[in-house]
Formats: C-alpha cells, sequence, structure tokens
C-alpha cells in the first residue's frame, strides 16, 4: 500500500476527510505538526465519523521526525509548483504522498529538496490558485492505487 503525509494541517474538517479516505483506501496517513487544530476537535470527529478506528494514522512533532521515518521510501512532493502531472510517476506499494497545508501549501525549502520528478501536480486551469486539500488527497492518492490494480480492494 501507499502512505498519504500531510504537512502542518490547518483545517480540521479536511484531515476528517482524509482520515476516512485514507482508512477507504488502505492507506497509512501521518499527520507532522503542528496542526491549526486540536486532533480532538468535534469538526475533525465529525468529518472522520466513526473512520478512526480503521484508519493507520501516525503523528510527528515536526517535519525532520517525518523524514526519520520516511527513510528510504519514495516520497513525491504535491505542489501547483510541480513540474509534472500527477499521472505521470509509476507508483510502487511504500510510496509517499506528501501533501502541504492548506494555507500555504509546502515551504519552498521543503519543495526545493525534492528532484523535479518527485514534485508533481495536479492539473488545472492556468487561472486556478489551487483544489481543496482533501479534494487534492483524493484526486492523486485513488491514481496511485489504481495503479497498484487497488490491491486489498473487496470489490
Amino acid at each position: 500500500m501507499f502512505h498519504i503525509a500531510l504537512y502542518e494541517p490547518q483545517i480540521a474538517p479536511n484531515t476528517g476527510n482524509i482520515i476516512r479516505l485514507a482508512a477507504n483506501c488502505g492507506a497509512q496517513l501521518h499527520l507532522i505538526e503542528p496542526f491549526g487544530f486540536d486532533l480532538e476537535e468535534k469538526k475533525l470527529r465529525r468529518a472522520g465519523l466513526d473512520y478512526h478506528d480503521l484508519a493507520r494514522v501516525s503523528r510527528y512533532p515536526d517535519y525532520s521526525s517525518f523524514q526519520q521515518a520516511m527513510a528510504g521510501r519514495r516520497i513525491f512532493a504535491l505542489t501547483t509548483k510541480g513540474s509534472r502531472p500527477h499521472t505521470k510517476p509509476t507508483y510502487q506499494a511504500g510510496d509517499v504522498l506528501l501533501f502541504g497545508s492548506e494555507t500555504s501549501g509546502l515551504p519552498d525549502d521543503v519543495r526545493n529538496a525534492f528532484a523535479p520528478e518527485h514534485r508533481i501536480r495536479i492539473p488545472m486551469m492556468a487561472d486556478a490558485r489551487s483544489l481543496n486539500l482533501s479534494n487534492a488527497v483524493a484526486i492523486v492518492s485513488y491514481e496511485a492505487w489504481r495503479q497498484l490494480d487497488f490491491a486489498g480492494c473487496s470489490g
């Protein structure tokens, strides 16, 4: 399976939706602090519904801790400044999809640390700024899962 990582998420309902998404596609979810909300926030619980017990969620106090835990894995940075569309990589089991915060995306130093072929984007109209975080995670994670022949899917 693959991994979804959120860099300093700011909006509880988005994170709740992504918890639900991760549970439904079998992805491991990684949350990198600081957050713009409390993990016990009612909006987060409501969006995640009863999927918290089905989701595999890890929490990291900072990006450095996350990097150490992901050592040896391929990481793809999702960014509007990406050099190729999200459909171009050939995803492999164990790959990590790293998404920035809703308010500022990935910081320049984090984004620029990735080789251009690992900075990917979702195609959008030229004048569009960005997609909602939970929508972006859904688009890219389902493409990765599709390429893995929906491994583990019951139907």
